[in-house]
């Protein structure tokens, strides 16, 4: 009787819900409205900035793992980005051809610039132009070739790098492409492809740093005479600061609220940000000095102008854009993120992998190279599924920029990830390299990265800001299938077409978040194994699909649970925010790390990269789920989320060191895996540079190394017992001398001890540091 009672109590229930959810009417007047009602009232205001900047940018694969069932047949589908003959033969040639212009050490301590060579050389070959149409004399190249070739110059010297790069991302070139008029692409685009102009863009206020939508700088509509005429233009003030390219520019991008107060324009005082053209040469505009950014010679610097009149032509786009400045900004700024620090950093990466590799195999300490040992191992492990992971991942959204993509979520967990996991690689590699890595000069192969990696940490959305407020926050919005959808009804003037289309976004939003709340637990409790993948993945990645389906609904259920029970105040809550970044983060990280190990053709010698890689990322995101749980505000919610998202227990543990082992060996030794690993690394020729001296080195070590065993067993029979000369150093010369190895094989040792002895040596200059490095330039003055 009890049992039935319950059950028709149950039925009902369910009857009743499904009547509600079913009659839209009836939903709408005792649902919909009053929610409707309240979220209006609740919802903060969004200023214009904020609305542009969320609906800036197109939402790729960060929309399907925010939806909780990702579709890997169409991630599997994405067209691998390859480059044309021409790409790769500039890639080959002119690349190759510019990074043997340069001489790091040179440009950071003697030059403080690039040579005036390898400026002429990226000018005349187009360097400054890549994104420019052939049209106008650009070169016209994919993303992907503008990637593959930032990530090679950045294995070389970071002021060549970033000299090529920032003209190609946001900036000039591309705000006049896609908004300038028909006169200023005509008259600047030729002269931007050729290197006849040096563009800047300068956004950046001493007062306005990340809350770029704040700067200070205006500008007055006013009339005024130019060029022996009365014109209708503007007044501007500025003051800017981090300006890459700025002491050297000839036309700079400047960024500015712009006002009408007498109406000149015939609209609102307060027209909006503005972005116009000033060349250099622009009475009262002040351009030249620069900063010191942490030894790196790139130009940077500050720029400034008081009461500066120009014309409205200087506006980009002309007079009818005048205002649209943010909007300019906003649709731009994904093809930029996604492409130049993602690329530079992983370029730092591979020539850390690279270098730090060699070395640890040329290096021995206590009669054993020390890249076998496992304390050095555990670093270089993650010197080589961080790279591998952080190309994946360049490739992957370098290659969404192709397809038309604008992604303003996935550029910023790029740009994060990326540089966060730099960090880690450089500061692996420094560890290892030890002394001779924290003594600068020219046989020093990581110093100036180790100074450097602070820069691409800070520019472009300081990190700390990006994965506090921008990951989640901007995602949960931008990629979520009903949220925009919702704060869109709300705003909506017409309050009828408003409420209806709440009601829509509404109840399809509860089923979404009940689907995956019960989804998120059953995968839970099955392991994952019975969620269908498609059938052509390789087999030995099989269970990482399922598994990332599983953490993507439980991510999508926790997004929801968040965002119902915490509401706007989730802005604020920062860390949690953050923790939900990761999630989201740590998906498309593994997403593309799949992609990769399935573009290249699942080769099983990069099998220990893919898996390391993965299970460390799979973990965090697991620790995420975590920390964001443990953390919720709501304590008993927060046990129920975890009861919900690990019903038995956590499925990662940490990756295994016998996988790390393996990653760590291939380090440490040619291979293919190995070149492919590092394919964008510039390699000198010859042993007078540091990484062609590593090259050499390797192999003679390589080549040495059962020569050395053959001393070590005469030594165990004490046949060099009492010799003097049987130590670190002299030990070739005497076994050679006791007739323990051939002539070849005394050569064979003899050219692995010069060109050790030239991997190992660190420099030294005279006492006066001072004097040493200002003579160059005394002399170059006085030349």
């Amino acid at each position: 009787m009890i049992a039935t009672i319950i059950w028709s109590v149950i039925g009902i229930t369910l009857a009743s819900v499904v009547v509600l959810f079913g009659v839209r009417p009836l939903r709408r007047a005792l649902v919909s409205r009053p929610v409707f009602t309240t979220y209006k009232r609740i919802l903060p205001q969004m200023s214009e900035t904020e609305r542009v900047a969320l609906e800036a940018g197109t939402v790729w694969w960060d929309g399907e793992l925010f939806r909780g069932d990702p579709d890997w047949s169409k991630l599997l589908a994405y067209p691998v980005p390859k480059l044309t003959a021409a790409e790769q033969s500039f890639l080959d040639n002119e690349v190759e051809q510019a990074c043997a212009l340069v001489d790091d050490w040179q440009v950071t301590s003697e030059l403080h610039d690039l040579p005036a060579e390898a400026w002429q050389y990226i000018k005349d070959k187009g360097f400054l132009g890549m994104i420019i149409p052939k049209r106008y004399g650009g070169l016209e190249f994919s993303a992907y070739a503008h990637s593959q070739i930032v990530t090679k110059l950045s294995t070389r010297c970071s002021a060549l790098s970033v000299s090529v790069m920032v003209p190609n991302s946001l900036g000039p070139a591309e705000l006049l492409l896609h908004y300038g008029t028909e006169a200023q692409k005509n008259h600047y685009l030729p002269r931007l492809a050729k290197g006849l102009e040096i563009p800047a863009f300068a956004l950046t206020s001493p007062w306005a740093g990340s809350d770029a939508g704040s700067i200070p700088d205006v500008g007055i509509v006013c009339k005024g005479m130019w060029q022996g005429k009365e014109v209708l233009g503007m007044r501007v003030t500025w003051d800017k600061r981090y300006i890459t390219l700025g002491p050297v520019c000839t036309i700079l991008g400047l960024a500015f609220h712009l006002y009408d107060p007498d109406g000149l324009l015939g609209g609102k005082k307060h027209v909006g940000i503005t972005c116009a053209l000033v060349p250099r040469d622009t009475p009262g505009a002040e351009i030249g000095r620069r900063h010191f950014p942490l030894n790196a010679m790139f130009m940077n610097g500050p720029t400034r102008g008081k009461d500066v009149f120009m014309p409205l032509d200087y506006v980009i786009g002309g007079p009818a854009m005048v205002g649209q400045g943010w909007r300019m900004l906003m649709e731009c700024l994904a093809a930029g993120r996604s492409i130049s620090l993602p690329s530079s950093n992983t370029g730092m990466a591979q020539l850390t992998a690279r270098s730090v590799g060699a070395y640890a195999r040329v290096r021995s300490q206590f009669k054993m190279a020390i890249g076998r040992f496992e304390g050095v191992e555990e670093p270089l492990t993650r010197i080589g599924a961080y790279t591998y992971m952080m190309d994946a991942v360049r490739k992957m959204t370098a290659g969404a920029i192709d397809l038309g993509e604008k992604p303003s979520v996935v550029s910023a967990i790029a740009k994060y990830h990326v540089t966060e996991r730099a960090r880690q690689v450089v500061n692996d590699g420094m560890d290892i390299v030890g002394g001779k890595g924290i003594c600068l000069g020219p046989s020093n192969f990581i110093g100036r990265a180790y100074q450097q990696i602070p820069i691409g940490i800070t520019v472009e959305g300081a990190n700390i800001l990006t994965r506090s407020m921008i990951l989640f926050g901007q995602g949960a919005i931008r990629c979520h299938p009903y949220v925009l959808k919702e704060m869109k009804a709300a705003f909506n003037p017409d309050a009828r077409q408003g409420l209806d289309d709440f009601d829509r976004a509404l109840f399809g939003h509860a089923v979404f978040t009940i689907r995956h709340a019960f989804s998120a637990l059953r995968k839970g409790l099955t392991g994952s194994h019975f969620v269908s993948v498609p059938a052509n993945v390789a087999p030995e990645t099989r269970r990482y699909y399922q598994q990332l389906t599983r953490f993507s609904s439980a991510f999508a259920f926790l997004a929801d649970i968040s965002m119902l029970v915490l509401g706007g105040e989730l802005k604020r809550r920062e860390k949690l925010s953050a923790r939900l970044g990761d999630i989201l983060s740590m998906l498309y990280l593994c997403s593309a790390t799949l992609k990769r190990y399935e573009s290249e053709g699942r080769q099983q010698a990069d099998a220990p990269l893919m898996h390391w890689a993965i299970w460390d990322a799979m973990y965090k995101a697991q620790m995420a789920f975590d920390g964001a749980i443990a953390n919720f505000p709501v304590r008993w919610i927060g046990r129920l989320l975890y009861r919900m998202v690990f019903p038995l227990g956590h499925p990662y543990d940490v990756p295994s060191d016998r996988i790390g082992h393996r990653v760590a060996k291939l380090l440490i030794e040619p291979s293919a895996a190995r070149d492919r690993l590092t394919a964008e690394t510039y390699l000198p020729k010859g042993e007078s540079e540091a990484v062609g001296a590593l090259e050499l080195a390797l192999l003679a070590t390589i080549e040495a190394e059962p020569i050395e065993a053959k001393i070590r067993a005469a030594e165990k029979k004490g046949v060099l017992v009492d010799n003097p000369d049987a130590n670190v150093r002299d030990l070739a010369h005497a076994a050679f001398a006791a007739g323990i190895v051939t002539p070849a094989e005394y050569a064979a040792l003899k050219r692995r001890n010069e060109l050790r002895d030239i991997v190992i040596r660190v420099d030294d200059f005279p006492h006066d540091l001072g004097r040493m490095r200002q003579e160059p330039l005394l002399h170059k003055a006085a030349a």
